[in-house]
């Protein structure tokens, strides 16, 4: 029964993430840790991090580390297939369909009016990791984190995946 949950679980969280990789996220996260419990949120922003610091898509890192974990390599198999499945076919269905909707105003205004509600998955999925550092953290490391991560990136023009590493670094070496 795992292996059902496993595949609908990412089967829907990337249905339904139209925008790629930051509308999936918070689907992915809302199946795993609110709906099944297969890990806590703090587990969840960890493998979030770790993923983001790897290079390729991120919703099958997600995936295959997440199905890993509960079923062995059949479970991160059938992850896989469930996050790719979607993609795949609505790419072969909708293929043929590409020319007759490519300028399309509608197409235009659905996709602009999806960009407030990836906006606001993302901005409650932040706020909850906010919630969980500051728990598991405390206000020093927190506020310390975040001050040097945002002069890192904006002042020095360090490389996000750079900064992930760093900061797990940090992490391993003072909060464990």
């Amino acid at each position: 029964m795992i292996y059902l949950h496993i595949f609908w679980s990412f089967f829907i969280a990337n249905l339904l993430g139209y925008g790629g990789g930051p509308a999936t996220i918070p689907l992915i996260q809302n199946e795993v840790v609110n709906h099944y419990h297969w890990m806590s949120l703090s587990e969840f922003g960890d493998v979030l991090a770790i993923a983001n610091a790897l290079p390729g898509p991120i919703a099958t890192k997600m995936g295959g580390y997440i199905g890993y974990q509960l079923g062995g390599i059949l479970g991160a198999t059938i992850a896989l297939i469930a996050t790719i499945l979607p993609s795949a076919l609505a790419v072969i269905l909708l293929f043929k369909f590409i020319n007759l909707f490519k300028g399309s105003p509608k197409v235009a205004l659905m996709t602009k009016s999806v960009q407030p509600i990836i906006f606001i998955l993302l901005a409650v999925m932040a706020y909850q990791f906010f919630l969980s550092a500051y728990e598991n953290s405390g206000l020093f490391h927190l506020v310390l984190l975040a001050v040097v991560s945002y002069f890192a990136l904006i002042k020095i023009k360090m490389h996000p995946s750079l900064l992930i590493v760093c900061c797990l670094v940090y992490g391993g070496v003072f909060l464990s």
